[in-house]
């Protein structure tokens, strides 16, 4: 049956640019969207700038433009970012909008009607120099617990302690350097406290995950008892915002109207593509209504916002998805380690941004777990998985094709037939990848794309270990008879088959890369259902190109040192202590250390013998043909000829170092180093990974 969803990530903040830990949010939302497309529903994704507030206001003025102005500049950098991503919006909008204006204006008119606006005086620090009332995070003292200094008005980023502003001692404006005084004001609040009820209701009945459930019942109260406070949702001039209905000189709090930026955007696109604004947001809708977030404002999407819209007469999200923080190495992003990086910056340095689609998608599951970006991981990982497992089957076997059978595909056996031919295997494998379609397509539906991945990864493992055992580069050179060239196009062309489907299940995450396997294949763009499409007989496949390069540590090194920011400067220069010198002085007297980022510089992987033989001329020496998980095998001379019968060594797997620079020998290019033991009591012996180990695999 085909759904209508329409689909919101969080609207990022026009105050500043999209680093990567604001990725997680947009490529997990975009990844989902991409999935539900390819099953054929009729889905609308749509966000905005939040653009409305006291930082907008103060960072214009100090920029020394309008709040239009710097809006409209950061809506062009935060556009071209998610573009650059792939984050592929139906419509990319401003809070700052006739619309938002409209919406927000008869929300709260409805509200207001319904008998959920109050009035009350309230007691705010007001700053004398800037003339304006001054938010929580603009006042700044000493923390009444710990005393320590230069601490925000609502808690102590030392202590953990959270308090009113009037507490701080010594309170000062962070925007003037004034002391604030205290005046009376009146406010608008939205009667929070009298929907715990509905919102009791709400939060369990399924709309929210469990954790996020069990959070949102701390801070509503088990039935009988109710820790709800009004909600302000008003902001004195000067204040950047909508100016509130009949209240002139008050403004919409920013949180009031940023999430009516959803409707905003999606008004915005209905009208422009003549699609039923209503048919989405009345309160009786049928279609299906999805935010993601972060768990840091889950507060306001699964209390204030549901409520805004059950007492205004609109429809409540069928579901709020949160998701976690992103940590880089284990640790909060950081500008003194080059950790805090920007979209932008990574951009620059690695450049392809389905990497790091992969690489958040290989981390990413339903809950509100936060993930890391090991950085090192992350290099290993894309080069093993996406270079050495997927493109390696078209690039493996597609030149055949093209140079014996002039780019035609051969039809895929069918599982069951040819039962006494030994190419039977094939159908077996596209029938083990086919089958897996159900439970990929609901790894995706539950967001749960770690395991979608390591589904997909280890049918590309029986992909890759089919064609190293059936060496089509072997037959290719042998070709005696027409039985001979029949097994090579059919082996050949099922491993393009099982390219395609592999590329079905990773196109949400890797549209442009798998765009370019569409094109390579010569077929229409793929949808989930042409899993039961197979490439058809004399089908003409386009002539392979490569599609896709490793990542070089040194990308990810330049990346971090260009965001390191420098702190010697604000940092007082001291003597280095005694006992450091000590121990720096005892481990060189234990012998010479390297470090881990030294070790870390030497690519050890695991390899596969796909052929040795004696070397004409050379005493100590084999030459091997070794497998490593790339587009073609490696070719190593090793000097293991006084331990080793070449055909004792085709098909073992060892060790090898992947990234020293290939040399030129007399009997040909060595490109690689393959590690082996000895010393007086004998050898070479070649190192043997444990059992599970495959080519490919980065030792570490």
């Amino acid at each position: 049956m085909t759904r209508k969803l329409l689909v919101t990530s969080a609207l990022p903040y026009a105050n500043g640019s999209i680093h990567l830990g604001h990725l997680v949010e947009y490529i997990q939302t975009d990844i989902w969207v991409r999935f539900q497309k390819m099953q054929g529903h009729t889905v609308h994704y749509v966000c905005a700038d939040d653009t409305h507030g006291t930082p907008i206001m103060l960072r214009a003025e100090k920029e020394g433009i309008t709040p239009e102005a710097l809006i409209e500049k950061v809506h062009a950098e935060h556009s071209q970012d998610f573009a650059e991503f792939l984050v592929q919006f139906d419509n990319y909008y401003s809070t700052n909008s006739e619309e938002n204006r409209q919406l927000s204006g008869n929300i709260y008119r409805a509200l207001k009607a319904n008998g959920k606006i109050a009035t009350k005086t309230i007691e705010q620090y007001f700053d004398p120099v800037k003339n304006m009332f001054l938010p929580d995070r603009f006042i700044k003292g000493e923390c009444p617990k710990c005393h320590a200094k230069d601490q925000y008005g609502d808690n102590c980023e030392v202590c953990g302690t959270t308090y009113s502003p009037t507490e701080l001692i010594n309170p000062f404006s962070a925007v003037s350097g004034a002391t604030p005084v205290r005046k009376e004001t009146e406010h608008y609040f939205f009667k929070l406290s009298e929907c715990a009820d509905f919102l009791r209701d709400w939060t369990r009945s399924g709309t929210l995950q469990a954790e996020a459930a069990n959070k949102m019942s701390e801070w509503v109260g088990e039935v009988g008892e109710n820790k709800l406070s009004d909600w302000d949702i008003s902001r004195d001039a000067p204040y950047f915002g909508f100016e509130i209905p009949d209240a002139p000189g008050k403004y919409f709090y920013v949180w009031l109207d940023a999430p009516i930026g959803y409707m905003a955007s999606f008004k915005n696109l209905a009208s422009k593509a003549g699609l039923d604004f209503d048919e989405y947001w009345k309160n009786d809708s049928t279609t299906e209504l999805y935010h993601f977030i972060g768990k840091d404002i889950l507060y306001f999407h699964a209390l204030f916002w549901p409520a805004t819209l059950e007492y205004s007469g609109h429809r409540t999200p069928t579901q709020v998805f949160a998701h976690g923080f992103l940590t880089v190495n284990g640790e909060k992003m950081s500008k003194s380690r080059g950790t805090f990086i920007t979209a932008r910056s990574y951009l620059e340095h690695v450049k392809n941004p389905e990497y790091l689609r992969y690489y958040y998608a290989a981390k990413l599951n339903g809950s509100m777990e936060d993930i890391d970006l090991n950085l090192e991981d992350f290099v290993a990982r894309v080069n093993s998985d996406l270079v050495g497992k997927y493109i390696n089957i078209a690039s493996r076997t597609a030149g055949f094709i093209h140079k014996f059978f002039n780019g035609r595909v051969s039809e895929p056996l069918l599982l069951g037939t040819f039962d006494n031919d030994p190419i039977k295997r094939p159908g077996l494998v596209i029938w083990q990848i086919k089958k897996e379609s159900a439970v990929i397509s609901r790894h995706f539906e539950a967001r749960n794309f770690s395991q979608a991945i390591v589904s997909i990864m280890k049918l590309a493992d029986i992909a890759n270990a089919y064609i190293a055992e059936k060496a089509p580069w072997v037959l290719a050179k042998n070709l005696n008879d027409k039985a001979d060239e029949f097994a090579l196009r059919q082996i050949c062309s099922e491993s393009l088959e099982i390219f395609r489907l592999l590329s079905i299940y990773l196109k949400p995450i890797l549209p442009s890369l798998v765009k370019s396997v569409e094109s390579f294949l010569n077929i229409e763009p793929l949808m989930w259902a042409d899993i039961d499409k197979p490439l058809t007989q004399e089908h003409l496949i386009k002539e392979y190109s490569h599609m896709i390069t490793r990542i070089e540590g040194k990308q990810v090194e330049a990346m971090v040192e260009a965001n390191k920011e420098n702190l010697q400067a604000a940092t007082p220069a001291k003597a280095e202590p005694k006992v450091e010198a000590k121990a720096e002085t005892k481990a060189a007297e234990e012998g010479d250390y390297i470090s881990i980022d030294d070790f870390t510089k030497v690519d050890l992987r695991i390899a596969k013998i796909l052929s040795a033989e004696h070397v004409e001329g050379a005493e100590k020496l084999l030459k091997l043909l070794l497998d490593i998980g790339e587009e073609k095998p490696r070719q190593v001379f090793a000097g293991i000829k006084s331990a080793y019968d070449p055909a004792t060594l085709v098909g073992r797997l060892t060790v090898m170092v992947a990234n020293l620079a290939p040399r030129k020998m007399k009997f040909g290019m060595s490109e690689g180093m393959v590690l082996a033991a000895s010393d007086e009591r004998g050898g070479p012996y070649i190192l043997s990974p444990d059992s599970g180990a495959q080519a490919g695999m980065r030792v570490k």
